[in-house]
């Protein structure tokens, strides 16, 4: 059976939710009041949040203060950022997963008939991590984003692709909003700083002869990563590495799921003409998608130069034997 882990305790987000707005020190029986719990029971809060990577100063006797940036996007922390979208009271944390989106699969099948049109699982660590095309996504603890959104899209199956594209867009707008800088967009799901991966994003979907029954959407971001393994070294990249500091991962997601709301809302209104301005902004936040040389794994392989997206959301690239649409294939710039 695989790994998962039970959802890490509302108590703890609401002691740690507590600490940020004190402007001192935390008492044993106001932190104990804040979760709901018996005084004695506050050197266990303090122990567990420092566990979940807070960086918590003080004891029992004199109480307990943030000594720096928690950083921890859980429930409680996140819910007063996302008021208002398709997420909001769908927020589920774990300090460490199998996988977000096995998760967010297993969730998705037992609530078939579920009528929240948006949930997210987020995790501060996997231990089966997954990326496209069956590859593994190195998944380092409370350095990265790790998230899972369970979406109920009125599409057709083979409309899918936009959600893809829609969440490699979320992505774009929310480290805009966040650091000021825009990255760049690999067809179908990469997104890179300086042509290194930061970013992939893995969508799933269950589907029936009735159509679209549920989409996970994942998305494994590399925001404060210092170093990778030598295989990744030269390919991947993280947003603090890129920017020479740290950034905040709870103001990224919160940031990603607004976008990732706005993105729905504008699918849901007008598929048709969604559909076409998504293809629009994908191609411009993409240095991919026109007037690039590639090569694609596809096929046996193949090499020709791109030449923008077809209607349905494809990659048309044009080769010596005539032009091509890429499927599923990874793309490379040659």
């Amino acid at each position: 059976m695989a790994e998962h882990t039970r959802p890490t305790p509302a108590r703890l987000g609401r002691v740690l939710a507590a600490l940020e707005e004190s402007r001192g020190a935390l008492s044993a029986a106001a932190m104990a009041a804040a979760a709901g719990v018996e005084a004695q029971a506050a050197a266990g809060l303090a122990e567990d949040l420092r566990a979940l990577g807070a960086d918590l100063a003080g004891s029992e006797e004199e109480g307990w203060r943030l000594a720096g940036e928690a950083d921890l996007p859980l429930a409680e922390i996140l819910e007063p950022k996302i008021v208002g979208t398709i997420f909001a009271g769908g927020v589920h944390h774990f300090a460490r997963i199998d996988s977000t989106n096995a998760a967010a699969m297993r969730a998705g099948a037992l609530q078939e008939n579920g009528d929240r049109r948006g949930e997210v699982w987020l995790a501060e660590e996997q231990t089966a991590g997954r990326g496209r095309a069956g590859h593994t996504w190195t998944s380092e603890p409370r350095d990265g984003i790790y998230l899972s959104a369970l979406l109920r899209p009125k599409l057709a199956a083979a409309d899918v692709i936009l959600l893809s594209l829609a969440a490699g867009l979320a992505v774009v707008e929310a480290v805009h909003e966040v650091t000021g800088i825009w990255a760049d967009l690999r067809w179908p799901n990469d997104v890179l700083l300086g042509g290194r991966k930061f970013c992939g994003i893995l969508a799933e979907m269950s589907a029936g002869a009735e159509g679209v029954r549920f989409v996970v959407v994942g998305v494994g971001l590399n925001a404060n990563h210092a170093e990778f393994p030598a295989e990744l070294a030269t390919i991947a990249t993280s947003l603090g590495r890129e920017l020479g500091q740290r950034v905040s991962r709870v103001e990224l997601v919160a940031a990603l799921l607004r976008a990732l709301d706005r993105e729905m809302a504008s699918l849901s209104r007008n598929a048709a003409a969604a559909r076409s301005e998504l293809l629009r902004r994908f191609e411009r936040h993409s240095s991919f998608c026109r007037d690039a040389e590639v090569t694609v794994e596809e096929d046996g392989g193949y090499s020709g130069v791109t030449r923008g997206l077809d209607e349905l959301g494809f990659l048309r690239v044009e080769t010596a034997a005539g032009m091509r649409t890429v499927r599923s294939g990874g793309v490379r710039k040659r």
